[in-house]
């Protein structure tokens, strides 16, 4: 079977995306304000990602090493409802997830862009990485986004999911 074929199959059987939120869902910067409250930023296409993979049936999760409400907002906007927030051990946390809903790994894909997300991109069926993500990542992924984390990968990685499932063309027609 080659690569492909490989993870068209992968995509074929797949349950859950979890995903990093810094570098991943934003660009990886951090701004405080003046009262000290934490604000990041999303890209607004990655979530109508999402809720295309939701829609296809497609569990999303998140996964992040940080504790973050802004975080746990835009899961709740975007009906992500298993946030797994303050955990650095994200193979561990991916496993948990995996286990309580009785997937295998090789039924989850995973996407992150540093170190903490090696192993978790590592045991994943499918691994993605943002275009800027370490070296080290983007080797260990099965597939490297042509766009960088926060600026519309988690979409591509949605669409490239969707669209090896068969799937995308049907969805984005709802919308035409």
């Amino acid at each position: 079977m080659s690569p492909v074929d490989t993870l068209q199959a992968s995509a074929r059987r797949l349950k859950l995306l979890a995903l990093d939120v810094d570098g991943v869902l934003t660009d990886g910067r951090i701004y405080y304000s003046d009262r000290g409250e934490e604000l990041k930023s999303f890209n607004i296409k990655d979530g109508l990602g999402i809720k295309l993979l939701q829609r296809d049936g497609i569990e999303v999760a998140i996964i992040t090493g940080r504790n973050s409400p802004v975080v746990q907002r835009r899961a709740d906007e975007l009906g992500i409802t298993e946030i797994v927030q303050g955990r650095e051990d994200k193979l561990s946390a991916l496993r948990e997830l995996c286990a309580a809903r009785g997937i295998d790994p090789a039924d989850c894909a995973y996407m992150g862009d540093d170190l903490p997300d090696l192993a978790a991109v590592s045991a994943a069926g499918i691994g993605f990485a943002p275009a800027d993500a370490v070296p080290a990542l983007r080797a260990a992924a099965d597939h490297t986004c042509t766009l960088p984390g926060g600026a519309g990968a988690v979409r591509e990685a949605c669409e490239f999911l969707l669209s090896a499932r068969g799937s995308l063309d049907s969805l984005l027609g709802t919308y035409a």
